[in-house]
């Protein structure tokens, strides 16, 4: 795994590990294949459709020679530095030394917009030898104007060896219009990824180890339309049924009340143990041993994992070698409604255990998230004020700023440290009337609060740099800078040197 001190995470730049009996879809696959002049592969689809397992099963059908850098996105890939490590991180994969004069960039003082930043990326890919498939898993949960103008960006100017495959939930924010006039872009939606019939006996027998009459897979295919999620809880729902075809007469519904109903009914079919252990943890992005039995304070992590695997339970590998999963979107989304239905008290409580143990294995984002969503804001701002300096020098300020955005103002008036940092992100976004008021929160703060006796955040977490300093020095720098900047940029008082907002 990645070490905590670059803070990114691993897992993120593998490709979907398909399973030995997954159903083959080659009339997809073939659709992926990169073709002259098209520069995007599209896979568009709601959830529950297949996308990431058919793009894991066309990365796994690629030769040496086409190679794969596989990113998979989440919330806070919206900061558009933390995507551009993530995206030449990916690359890296592939060609070990590319992009390293880019992130010495990104993260040194006064580094250049992530723009240019990109430009070069650009300039990189076409010196890297045979052809390069960049894939971006769901994208739907980009929503930074800035991060989609970088991706538009790299789209409008790809090398003719590198092609760019998306999957998203829905048509991402990019020039699509002018790809299709150009001839530019294949896509994939929701029909073409819909099992046909012959699809559908294969998965709901060989996978899924059903003994179904012919009669029975029809209509099971006719009533989800070919719906992938849909048949997979209907065939977890009918293991152990006597009275399959019963069943099968009165399954219906659209696709959310089948998923709700269906849902419960897999999990009714658990033990008392299990279900526990599966509404605890869908609190969790990602799922590994010890982490699940921080949060569920039992230690039986592992065998949850594995025999959730085993019975094809909505639970998808990360890596080889089987130590992280991740639920199935739409599952987790029906488990957090079932657990803040059942168990609202103890949410608060399991996003403290995990914010524990990111904290304690050096999990700088996780850990502030999970504070975040326990509602703890003085953990949370102990956190920030700890992780800042080192996330401003790698240029995440958006993820910075989205932070201190969801602390309570004052708060954040009353700790010097993280006014200071609303100071910095006030002056590289070029809101230079903003710095004074806040250095002088900054230094009454400092003046009325004596932090000097408060234990250090994370005393055993890793690469998390030393910690700020906040003081009369800096003030005494930043006042002048925020001057210079209100004196030579008076028409753009947000204006284009606004690096870290999305």
């Amino acid at each position: 795994m990645i070490g905590a001190s670059d803070t990114l995470v691993s897992t993120k730049l593998r490709p979907f590990h398909t399973r030995p009996n997954l159903v083959a879809r080659p009339r997809l696959i073939v659709k992926l294949e990169p073709e002259a002049g098209h520069k995007l592969m599209l896979i568009s689809a709601p959830a529950g459709f297949g996308k990431t397992t058919l793009l894991g099963e066309w990365a796994a059908s690629r030769s040496d020679e086409q190679c794969v850098a596989w990113v998979s996105l989440d919330e806070g890939d919206n900061d558009p530095a933390r995507f551009l490590s993530y995206l030449v991180a990916a690359l890296q994969t592939v060609e070990e030394e590319i992009g390293e004069g880019v992130l010495s960039s990104l993260r040194a003082p006064g580094s250049p917009p992530v723009e240019a930043l990109t430009g070069a990326l650009i300039n990189e890919l076409a010196d890297v030898p045979g052809t390069l498939a960049i894939v971006l898993d769901d994208y739907h949960l980009i929503d930074s104007d800035q991060v989609h103008g970088m991706v538009a960006f790299l789209l409008e100017r790809l090398p003719s060896n590198v092609h760019l495959l998306i999957a998203s939930r829905i048509d991402p924010p990019l020039p699509l219009a002018r790809l299709r006039a150009r001839g530019q872009i294949t896509e994939i939606n929701a029909t073409d990824l819909f099992f046909t019939r012959e699809e559908a006996v294969t998965f709901l027998k060989e996978t899924m180890g059903l003994n179904l009459s012919e009669e029975d897979v029809a209509a099971l295919e006719e009533r989800t339309e070919g719906w992938i999620a849909g048949l997979q809880l209907a065939a977890l729902s009918m293991r152990d049924r006597e009275d399959v075809p019963g069943f099968v007469r009165a399954f219906s519904g659209s696709h959310c009340d089948v998923l709700d109903f269906l849902s419960e009914e897999v999990l009714e079919r658990q033990s008392e143990q299990m279900r526990a252990f599966l509404l605890e943890t869908s609190i969790l992005q990602r799922l590994t041993e010890e982490l699940c039995d921080a949060v569920t304070d039992r230690d039986d992590g592992q065998e949850a994992l594995e025999r959730l695997e085993r019975e094809n339970l909505f639970v998808v590998p990360l890596d080889d070698e089987r130590r992280w999963y991740r639920y199935h979107h739409l599952f987790a989304d029906v488990l957090r409604g079932l657990l803040e239905q059942e168990r609202s008290e103890e949410v608060k409580e399991l996003h403290l255990r995990a914010a524990s143990w990111y904290e304690r294995n050096g999990w700088a984002s996780e850990a502030v998230e999970h504070a975040l969503a326990a509602g703890d804001a003085g953990r949370a701002a102990r956190l920030v004020e700890y992780y800042t300096q080192a996330l401003l020098q790698r240029g995440e300020g958006v993820t910075v700023d989205r932070w201190l955005s969801a602390l309570p103002a004052g708060l954040l008036r009353s700790r010097p440290r993280l006014s200071l940092a609303r100071a910095i992100l006030a002056l590289i976004s070029g809101r230079a009337d903003e710095v004074e008021p806040l250095l002088t929160d900054a230094e009454r703060a400092l003046a009325t609060v004596d932090q000097a006796g408060e234990p250090p955040v994370g005393e055993s977490v890793r690469g998390a740099g030393e910690r700020p300093r906040v003081g009369g020095d800096a003030a005494c720098r930043a006042r002048p800078a925020a001057r210079r900047r209100r004196t030579h940029d008076p028409v753009h008082p947000t204006g284009p040197r606004s690096r870290g907002r999305g």
